[in-house]
């Protein structure tokens, strides 16, 4: 039941990331591409995780996990400054 959850979760941030890339090479919006990156990175983190707590339990991943969600969170940031000074 545990793995569902976390692959559910996978599964609905990599569908946010399909869906924010797609709408920014339709519209161009360079929002929607940070965005996008910023779930990309939200979605190889929450396979971590799932790897972690479940299917590779003996291995400690929690700092490839905060690494990887430092870097999503950081191109959302720059994104957003980016954007903010245009």
């Amino acid at each position: 039941m545990v793995l569902m959850i976390y692959a559910l979760c996978v599964g609905t941030a990599a569908l946010c990331a399909l869906l924010l890339l797609r709408s920014y090479a339709k519209t161009r919006f360079r929002l929607l591409l940070w965005s996008g990156l910023c779930f990309v990175g939200l979605t190889a983190n929450n396979a971590l995780l799932m790897l972690d707590k479940t299917l590779l339990a003996h291995i400690d991943l929690s700092a490839w996990r905060a690494a990887v969600g430092v870097v999503a969170m950081a191109l959302l940031v720059i994104g957003l400054v980016m954007e903010r000074g245009r």
